[in-house]
């Protein structure tokens, strides 16, 4: 019997709840026209919302469709600030019940996690596996195939009716994740509802699970739809290949992408999370760099074109400075200040 969320409905759509889910959406977006707009009747917006849940008259909006390069293209779907403020009144209530439920190798989307922890135990999985470099580490990397486009609505329900008794809950959640459909009716959830970074957790919550108990995997860690494994022999990687295709096939209704499985040396470089990571040092990719010094070159013409502040400059300068401190980023940095030609102290910038 899995352990079951003990929120209920009223929980979420409380206009306490509410009020307070607003001031964390708001952070960051109170120049925006859209949310300038609901935040003039905030009070009646608040309580209408409100008013449409508790009677079950609540429906989902739809969504402004637009493209972003991230750095390759993604297609992101915008809701409503109204429904986005329900998005966050969801997520701070189901977040903090779910995240005991994740295995502790997880590392996307959640508190005090991110990129940087899940490259460092990446790190720390392949000295153990090496043996401290002593023997060689074999990674196996997968990918899923256009993972948010084919999460099943009916599976990611089911799932989520393990753990929750609450029917009117459920209803809401199905609101929500029945709002958008991908390629098909029934599947795909939208990139951009903060709703959709939980859901998919949830969703692949399951995987891990096997990894972990079926599989008895200890060193497996998944940020997303990348995932690894790493072991001592070979062999064994590539019979793992098998049995997760089946089990993703089977129970999730999802594919490895055939062209980004491999099975690699820790010593030859794992490409895993933007850094080029081996035995004991981290590089970036190279086209990683190639879009930082784009950017910065363009940046910087606007700069001394009167187009760009000093300020402004520098911020987005110190935010690839920091970057390049979690991988041997000193080679790039002195290549970025030859590149603008300004002298660099104590690692700051001066015009």
């Amino acid at each position: 019997m899995k352990i079951q969320l003990s929120h209920t409905f009223e929980n979420i759509v409380s206009v306490e709840n509410l009020l307070a889910a607003w001031k964390e959406f708001e952070r960051g977006k109170k120049g925006r026209k859209d949310v300038q707009d609901f935040s003039m009747h905030l009070m009646d917006n608040i309580f209408s919302l409100h008013e449409d849940l508790f009677n079950h008259t609540y429906k989902h909006g739809g969504y402004q469709a637009f493209k972003i390069n991230d750095p390759k293209p993604r297609d992101i779907h915008k809701a409503t600030v109204r429904d986005r403020l329900l998005h966050h009144a969801i997520y701070r209530t189901l977040y903090p019940f779910f995240d005991r439920t994740f295995i502790s190798d997880s590392f996307s989307c959640r508190n005090n996690k991110g990129t940087h922890k899940s490259i460092n135990r990446f790190m720390d999985f392949g000295r153990k596996v090496s043996k401290n470099k002593t023997q060689t580490c074999w990674i196996l990397k997968c990918d899923i195939r256009k993972f948010f486009a084919n999460i099943d609505h009916k599976i990611l329900l089911d799932i989520l009716k393990e753990y929750i008794p609450d029917e009117d809950i459920i209803w809401l959640l199905e609101n929500i994740i029945k709002s958008f459909s991908s390629t098909k009716e029934g599947v795909g959830l939208p990139l951009g509802n903060l709703t959709s970074q939980l859901f998919v957790n949830i969703y692949m919550n399951k995987f891990d699970q096997f990894v972990k108990h079926k599989l008895k995997e200890k060193f497996y860690i998944r940020y997303a739809d990348d995932f690894v494994f790493l072991s001592e022999n070979k062999e064994i990687l590539e019979g793992k290949i098998i049995l997760v295709e089946k089990f993703l096939e089977k129970e999730l209704k999802l594919q490895l992408h055939p062209d980004k499985v491999f099975i690699k040396t820790l010593s030859s470089g794992v490409d895993f999370l933007g850094m080029v990571n081996f035995s004991n040092h981290k590089i970036l990719r190279t086209n990683t760099k190639r879009r930082m010094m784009k950017k910065l070159n363009s940046k910087y013409s606007d700069l001394q074109n009167g187009l760009l502040s000093e300020k402004s400059f520098n911020q987005c300068l110190q935010s690839y400075f920091g970057m390049l401190t979690h991988c041997d980023g000193h080679k790039v940095q002195k290549d970025i200040e030859n590149i603008i030609h300004f002298p660099a102290v104590a690692g700051k910038c001066i015009i």
